[in-house]
């Protein structure tokens, strides 16, 4: 299982597949990741964030992140540099996170558009996690990348599922369409599967990039987070994803036991996930 990740080919400048793991530095709370390229031909296009940081006044922050892009990868390569960077920038960042993360996912869209000659035409999904000193956490996204946290073993989903069945009436509302031709997912004017995405100049006019925003406090009861993209979700529940997740202690073998179960699944698209520990 440990090998899941190690057949060394390079798909498009990046490798196919990596893992890594992590930990905070007094060692309580400790993540691992495991990216894992899929079946389509072409280069991966998910990326992430998985770190800690010591902020101003010793505060210790946990990142993470997984951004899911389509059309190419330049939009969650750029996602993945400036999205929580811009969070936290945020003057307001300590007294009022909700509105830091508001105007950060909303600046950061402004900036792509106004990129998006070298960017080009895609887009990306982004859920984004910030782990305040082990004690708060601050969930938000955009598109159908997923965090879920586990309560006593019970999943708890941290984010919504921006999906085009469900937003059909702001789309209309913005002059759009959503259709299940060709195939049979509902798509934002038969192109785009997720309703709220960064980038994807050519449909902004129909689709939102505000974030859903949520948090919780972290105390003795949550024992793991997972955050991943819909490569994991499409083939299975919030709750069997908390379940295998937790008989792995090491948060790495975790997430790769995840990204494997998902392909033995015959997951189709690129797999991504993290797999944060709470209680060391």
């Amino acid at each position: 299982m440990d090998n899941l990740c190690c057949f060394n080919s390079i798909v498009g400048g990046r490798s196919s597949c990596s893992s890594g793991k992590g930990r905070s530095h007094n060692g309580a709370v400790k993540y691992g990741f495991a990216l894992l390229k899929g079946k389509a031909n072409h280069p991966m296009e998910d990326y992430h964030v998985a770190k800690f940081i010591t902020q101003l006044q010793g505060h210790e922050l946990g990142l993470f992140a997984i951004y899911d892009g389509h059309l190419g990868d330049s939009v969650p390569a750029y996602l993945q540099k400036h999205l929580l960077p811009n969070i936290l920038k945020d003057e307001e960042f300590w007294t009022d996170p909700n509105r830091s993360i508001l105007k950060a996912y909303e600046k950061t869209d402004q900036a792509i558009l106004s990129h998006s000659p070298d960017l080009g035409r895609g887009g990306s999904t982004a859920v984004t996690a910030i782990l305040i000193d082990g004690r708060k956490l601050w969930v938000a996204n955009v598109g159908d990348s997923r965090a879920v946290l586990s309560k006593n073993g019970q999943a708890m989903q941290m984010s919504i599922d921006h999906e085009p069945s469900t937003e059909r009436g702001s789309i209309e509302n913005r002059g759009g369409f959503v259709s299940n031709l060709p195939g049979d997912v509902a798509r934002v004017n038969g192109q785009l599967a997720v309703s709220r995405a960064f980038g994807d100049k050519n449909l902004k006019l129909h689709l939102r990039s505000d974030p859903d925003i949520q948090n919780a406090d972290i105390n003795s009861n949550t024992d793991l987070l997972i955050l991943a993209s819909d490569g994991l979700w499409k083939v299975m529940s919030n709750q069997e994803a908390v379940d295998i997740a937790k008989k792995t202690k090491d948060p790495q073998r975790a997430a790769k036991k995840l990204a494997a179960e998902a392909l033995n699944r015959d997951s189709k698209d690129d797999i991504s996930c993290i797999v944060v520990r709470l209680k060391g």
